[in-house]
């Protein structure tokens, strides 16, 4: 009776069936994975940002597939004050950034055409991609002290059936940014196979530290065409507001902006009241923004310490709100995760969770309350 694209498992695994039931019994979990920044002590301008969205001119409908011109101009302005120039016809506006993979996948690919996605990465493509009836093949992130994209295996994954390339920028969760000569080499490839790019910018504004080389986005002059995604979930640390963006350059933007229209048209996703409050909203995101870099930093010391002389090795990170630790394969990532939730009442991720191709890594999240975060570690490499 149904589709095929939602014949997926829905049963729990291990560790978020034992999740559940410590939830059931009232445990107390020190939750090391926790992304919500709504859930993490994170102090909110609440007075400004309902100031923000009570704005009158939310009550008059004026639909604008592409998002309002008010709005698309903060975008653009949010990318000129960071240094990179682009201009609002440039923008299309989205629910999200799974709601602008979405339509990029419409937009470039046909029902069995294939996206390429980094390995390790965030755990959603596949099935962003399966709602529209799209493959995706994977390409590897190497690691020897530092992450980068494994080109050889990159072009060998490419078959005639590719359309794009989605590359996390900084990655979710190994924290690595694209470098210049990544990019050099990752726009020359694909506009020599006339294959889409598309940046996922999300985490671009959380960095440690600075390098001279590194990519803070992909909006800008591109031989390849080229799609770069971010929104508010975290920028302003707001996932609730539902508003993301598509930034295009390159080659064929303009035809490509109009077809995202007539998808966007279709849809016409996109909130009234969350437009119009946007630049009020970007404007009280730097405060919430300086808050979370804060705690993420912090933590990210804490965590740094704590692994110092034992066995778990702490990989480098470069930006974003996660860290991944290298453990002994002494136990499966699975094993390790079900012993620390079980017998320590500590939530951590297993590496497969991320497509890692090997054993044993764990990831955490550096969003925490510093003092949850604080006896998690204690709790964890008390085990390690």
């Amino acid at each position: 009776m149904f589709s095929s694209r939602l014949l997926w498992s829905q049963r729990p695994n291990r560790l978020s069936a034992l999740a559940a039931e410590k939830h059931r019994d009232g445990v107390q979990v020190l939750d090391l994975t926790e992304s919500n920044p709504t859930h993490a002590g994170v102090a909110y301008p609440q007075a400004e940002i309902l100031a923000a969205l009570a704005d009158a001119h939310s009550l008059r409908y004026q639909p604008s597939p592409r998002g309002l011109d008010s709005a698309r101009e903060a975008v653009a302005a949010y990318y000129c004050v960071r240094g990179t120039e682009t201009h609002r016809q440039n923008v299309l506006l989205t629910a999200s950034t799974s709601e602008a993979y979405a339509y990029l996948f419409k937009l470039l690919a046909n029902p069995g055409d294939e996206i390429l996605a980094p390995r390790p990465s965030y755990p959603l493509f596949e099935l962003l991609a399966g709602l529209e009836s799209v493959n995706i093949r994977h390409y590897p992130l190497r690691y020897d002290g530092a992450w980068h994209i494994d080109f050889d295996a990159l072009e060998q994954a490419i078959t005639p059936r590719t359309r794009g390339i989605v590359v996390v920028n900084p990655n979710n969760p190994t924290g690595s940014f694209l470098k210049r000569a990544e990019l050099e080499a990752l726009d020359s490839l694909a506009a020599r196979r006339g294959i889409a790019i598309l940046s996922d910018e999300v985490f671009r504004d959380y960095t440690f530290g600075e390098e001279a080389g590194r990519v803070s986005t992909l909006v800008g002059d591109r031989r390849a065409l080229t799609f770069s995604m971010s929104g508010l979930s975290k920028i302003a640390g707001l996932p609730q507001m539902k508003l993301g963006w598509i930034v295009a350059s390159g080659p064929n933007r303009d035809e490509a902006l109009d077809a995202l229209e007539l998808i966007a048209d279709t849809y016409l996703s996109v909130s009234t009241p969350v437009q119009i409050a946007l630049p009020r909203l970007f404007a009280l995101s730097k405060g919430i923004m300086e808050q979370i870099r804060k705690r993420t930093a912090s933590n990210l010391v804490r965590l740094r310490e704590s692994v110092h002389g034992t066995a778990a090795t702490l990989l480098r990170t470069e930006g974003g709100w996660y860290a991944v630790l290298q453990v002994p394969q002494t136990l499966t990532e699975e094993e390790w995760t079900i012993k620390l939730l079980d017998e320590f009442n500590v939530l951590v991720q297993p590496g497969f969770f991320f497509d890692f191709e090997s054993e044993a890594f764990l990831v955490l999240s550096l969003l925490p309350e510093p003092a949850a975060f604080t006896e998690g570690l204690s709790r964890l490499f008390s085990v390690i």
